[in-house]
């Protein structure tokens, strides 16, 4: 005969058991055996280090939504409060690492991102259980 508290034991235990299983196998699929070349680590390193302010961040939304833009029209679309003499050594940052590419016309530099698939950083932004 099973009683109540027997009963509950075998439930709370299997449900813990399941969990635990569960766990364990998302865990598994979580964790890959990863084997970067130190380029390719010192690559991704950069290009973290570049954008690594809330103003890049911002550039990089704004050129995302609309493209080719010059530094003015960048100042206007981004929240945050930045000169226009800090935007273009920020912008000149991120062409000198690759991640803008920039045309000249007349007066004005009109920046566009080199590589969208950098703004897969916004996907991972998202997802990540970190912010």
């Amino acid at each position: 005969m099973v009683t109540n508290t027997s009963f509950y034991k075998f439930i709370k235990n299997r449900v813990t058991f399941e969990y635990l299983l569960n766990c364990s196998y998302h865990c598994r699929m979580k964790l890959k055996t990863r084997n970067y070349s130190i380029e390719k680590l010192q690559a991704v390193a950069r290009i973290l280090k570049t954008i690594a302010h809330p103003v890049k961040l911002e550039i990089l939304q704004a050129l995302e939504a609309e493209e080719p833009l010059d530094v003015s029209t960048i100042c206007k679309r981004i929240n945050s409060h930045c000169e226009i003499s800090m935007m273009s050594h920020h912008l000149a940052k991120m062409k000198d690492n690759g991640l803008l590419k920039s045309e000249k016309r007349g007066k004005q530099v009109f920046y566009q991102i080199a590589d969208r698939h950098l703004l897969k950083i916004f996907d991972c932004m998202e997802t990540c259980d970190l912010i």
